[in-house]
């Protein structure tokens, strides 16, 4: 495969449109597996059989997603390794971890209480066997968050839109990035450990349907608001093939378009046949006078 083919260079050629693309979840689960990693990475990782069922039955049950993660450094031999369970639902944002020494545990630590853990983690997908562009783009990306937060940086598999390589997640909040060139990660991870999100590169936030986080992106451009928890979704009402999302804090009424867009071209590098993408077309942003439809 050559750069030319890889998807996440033709879809910076194509300027593919990132705000709307966020994974949906509203909580995660983080087990560490130092790899390999299968191309799906939960079932095909060598993981046992219980632990895959009861970690599956949780995502389906909270709107959640499961990923393997490892350090940067890929250190192995670890008799403990460390799981996280993430809520990322507005107003609940929580990370609660533990370690386990036998896989089967894992079929209590989804409901385990674990330990508070303070702070930020940070996830880049590195996961090569799914997309090739995961792991090229991913591994600089990884080595820079690594070097600029150490102990709350994990390399993760497959997020999904793989052609925004490398994909960043920001827990507990969930937002996706996409695109962060490592050069300007130093300053993404320092930003969201303050309390504030760059929009440049937003991609979204898992918790939000696909129209919200568009509308949430293209509302932090014009009004400039950078804090994680502003804009504060308040309605979301369909027009037809419109959607008008209304936010508090500040209070604006974004109106934006959605249409399907043939790709022409596959959006992976697996990918064998053209696909089609979501977008979202902003119509206007005004002021709300109190934030409420």
């Amino acid at each position: 495969m050559t750069t030319a083919t890889r998807c996440a260079d033709v879809a910076d050629a194509a300027d593919d449109p990132r705000e709307g693309t966020a994974p949906p979840a509203e909580r995660w689960f983080l087990v560490e597996h130092p790899g390999p990693w299968g191309r799906v990475a939960l079932a095909q990782s060598g993981i046992v059989p219980g632990a895959v069922a009861a970690l599956s039955a949780w995502a389906l049950a909270e709107n959640g997603r499961v990923l393997l993660v490892r350090r940067h450094s890929r250190r192995t031999g670890a008799a403990k390794r460390r799981w996280f369970r993430v809520d990322s639902r507005p107003g609940h944002e929580e990370i609660r971890t533990g370690t386990f020494t036998d896989e089967a545990d894992l079929v209590a630590a989804v409901r385990a209480a674990g330990d508070p853990f303070d702070g930020p983690l940070y996830l880049v997908c590195t996961h090569g066997r799914h997309d090739t562009c995961c792991a090229v783009r991913g591994r600089p990306a990884a080595a820079a968050v690594a070097a600029a937060a150490p102990e709350r940086t994990w390399e993760c598999s497959h997020i999904g839109g793989c052609r925004f390589a490398p994909a960043l997640v920001l827990l507990p909040h969930g937002f996706t990035l996409g695109g962060v060139p490592p050069e300007c990660v130093p300053a993404v991870v320092r930003d969201y450990a303050e309390g504030r999100l760059e929009p440049r590169w937003a991609r979204g936030r898992s918790v939000h349907s696909p129209a919200v986080q568009a509308a949430q992106q293209y509302a932090r451009v014009v009004t400039g608001a950078t804090a994680v928890d502003a804009l504060e979704p308040v309605s979301v009402e369909p027009d037809g093939a419109a959607w008008v999302v209304r936010f508090r804090d500040p209070d604006v009424t974004v109106r934006l378009r959605e249409r399907r867009v043939e790709a022409g071209r596959p959006l992976t590098c697996t990918a064998t046949a053209p696909g089609w993408l979501r977008v979202f077309d902003l119509v206007d942003v005004e002021p709300s006078p109190t934030g409420r439809p």
